[in-house]
C-alpha cells in the first residue's frame, strides 16, 4: 500500500471521518486547511471547525489558509467538504482530489444529499474526482452508487455516503491514481437549501411534503405561530406530522401538540 504525505481540507463534521481514516491507514497528514472558527452560542465564543478540533487532536498542522499548501511539501491534496473555491495558482502546483456526495455531472454544488432527496432521486453516490477551478467539473477517478431508501432522512443518506466515500478515499490512494474520466451527461446543479424551500406547502402533494421532512429543517405555523415538523408520514395522500416542535418548545407528539391547542373544525397548519 502506498503512503502518501497529504494536505487535507475539510471543514464540517461529515469530513471528520475520513481525516481520521488517512491517519490510521498511515497517510502523513502534512497540513490540515479548515474554515476559520466561527461565534456560536448566545455567548459569542469563537469555535474551531469540527474538522480542526480533530486535527488538533491528533496532533496535526491546522491552517485556515488555502495558500499554505504550496509551502507544505505535499504530493496530494484531499478535499472533503471544504467549502470553499480553492485558488487557481494552488490547483496549478499542487493536485488534489474531492470526495463528492453525488453521481456526477448531477448535483454539483453545495447541497448535492439534499437535493437528491427533494428531488426524489433513487440512487445517489460519492465520486473521487480531480479538483479543477470549476464547480465540480473535473474528472472522476471512481465512483460508487448508493440506492435512496424510500424513508431515508437526509442525516441518514449523509451518515452513509461517508462511509462510503470514506472507504473508497482510503482505497484509491492505496495505490497509483487512474487516469479520470470525463464527466458524461447533463449537469445539475445543487444550490444551498434556503430556509422558504423548507416551509410546508399544504397545497403540493404529500409525497414532495414528505421528502421536505426528511430534508430536516421544515416548518409551518399554526396561528400565526412557527412549528417545526421533524417526522411524518403520508396517510391516505396527506401528510401527517408525527413530531413536531413548536416556536419555544421542546419536541413533542404531534397528538399531544392538537390536545393542548385544541383546534376547532377543519383548523390545521398553514
Amino acid at each position: 500500500m502506498m503512503r502518501r504525505r497529504l494536505a487535507y481540507l475539510g471543514t464540517p463534521q461529515m469530513a471528520v471521518p475520513s481525516l481520521r481514516a488517512l491517519v490510521d491507514a498511515g497517510h502523513e497528514v502534512a497540513l490540515v486547511v479548515t474554515g476559520a472558527d466561527k461565534r456560536r452560542g448566545r455567548g459569542g465564543e469563537l469555535s474551531p471547525s469540527p474538522v480542526k478540533t480533530a486535527a488538533l487532536e491528533l496532533g496535526l498542522r491546522v491552517s485556515h489558509a488555502v495558500d499554505d499548501v504550496l509551502t507544505a511539501g505535499v504530493e496530494l491534496g484531499v478535499v472533503v467538504a471544504y467549502g470553499r473555491i480553492i485558488k487557481p495558482h494552488v490547483l496549478a502546483q499542487v493536485p488534489m482530489v474531492n470526495v463528492h456526495f453525488s453521481l456526477l455531472p448531477r448535483w454539483r454544488g453545495a447541497a448535492p444529499v439534499e437535493r437528491a432527496l427533494l428531488a426524489g432521486d433513487s440512487e445517489t453516490g460519492t465520486c473521487l474526482m480531480a479538483v479543477e477551478e470549476g464547480l465540480d467539473t473535473g474528472g472522476v477517478y471512481d465512483t460508487v452508487r448508493v440506492p435512496i431508501g424510500p424513508r431515508a432522512t437526509a442525516d441518514e443518506l449523509r451518515h452513509e455516503l461517508v462511509a462510503v466515500g470514506t472507504e473508497q478515499l482510503l482505497r484509491c490512494l492505496a495505490g497509483p491514481l487512474p487516469s479520470p474520466v470525463a464527466q458524461v451527461g447533463e449537469p445539475v446543479y445543487a444550490a444551498k437549501i434556503q430556509p422558504d424551500e423548507l416551509r410546508l406547502d399544504w397545497g403540493r402533494p404529500a409525497v414532495e411534503l414528505d421528502r421536505v421532512v426528511r430534508v430536516g429543517g421544515a416548518w409551518t405555523t399554526f396561528r400565526g405561530r412557527r412549528v417545526k415538523v421533524l417526522a411524518a408520514g403520508v396517510e391516505g395522500g396527506k401528510l401527517v406530522p408525527t413530531l413536531v416542535q413548536p416556536e419555544g418548545k421542546a419536541p413533542m407528539a404531534a397528538d399531544d401538540f392538537f390536545r393542548g391547542m385544541r383546534p376547532q373544525p377543519g383548523e390545521w397548519f398553514t
